[in-house]
């Protein structure tokens, strides 16, 4: 079943992390431990496809380990409304290349590059990726610009756009390098669309992401 995503009207806060989310916050909801956002909730890797082209919908969730609906309350109807779907960008990209066949695919996958290529400042991405490859300079060639870009797109709340990331702190690199493992190096993902509870699945994978964090910081 997919996991569900509600776009907030009113203020909110996060009750894991504590921060102040505002208006129009993305949030899930978990349990007795109420709303928490999307970094909090393990979901800030996956991206956001709008609602209005069912054939790439229907791939991208096909291809998708981890799904969420993202909804949000309409006044006028008195219901939450689909907004769309946050999948992993891997399975969106291969879904795109699957709709490439029909003229609206590609269109729709030139706008999502603009509209990719607005949200980033890449000027702080660059400093960004240049302070995870000083922190690990035995990380993939490459992998400190796709930790940056996903840390930092700024719609998201994500650590990039925290005050400390934007003085390039180190608690903050790690953090992001951390999420980055986790979700690229282990197999916390699929324990996670298994239904694992995220603590029980992060002391799971805890070693495997300690085992690569050491490995990439050997210079």
């Amino acid at each position: 079943m997919d996991l569900k995503v509600f776009i907030t009207s009113g203020e909110s806060e996060c009750s894991e992390c504590h921060k102040k989310l505002g208006r129009h916050a993305w949030i899930t909801l978990v349990g007795e431990k109420g709303a928490l956002c999307l970094t909090c909730a393990d979901l800030d890797h996956l991206g956001f496809l709008p609602a209005g082209d069912a054939a790439l919908t229907r791939r991208s969730g096909k291809y998708s380990k981890l799904t969420a609906v993202v909804l949000q309350w309409s006044r006028a109807r008195k219901r939450y409304e689909r907004q769309g779907i946050l999948v992993e960008e891997a399975a969106l990209q291969r879904a795109e290349q699957e709709c490439l066949v029909d003229a609206d695919a590609r269109a729709l996958r030139q706008k999502r590059a603009a509209d990719r290529r607005a949200e980033l400042d890449q000027e702080y991405i660059r400093n960004f990726a240049a302070r995870v490859r000083e922190l690990y300079p035995a990380c993939p060639a490459g992998r400190e610009v796709e930790i940056a870009e996903h840390a930092c797109q700024k719609y998201s709340g994500r650590v990039g756009r925290s005050a400390s990331a934007k003085a390039l702190d180190e608690k903050a690199i790690w953090l992001a390098v951390v999420a980055h493992i986790r979700h690229a190096e282990t197999n916390y993902d699929d324990l996670l669309a298994q239904g694992w509870e995220r603590s029980t699945a992060r002391d799971e994978v805890n070693d495997k992401v300690e085992n690569v964090l050491a490995d990439w910081k050997r210079g």
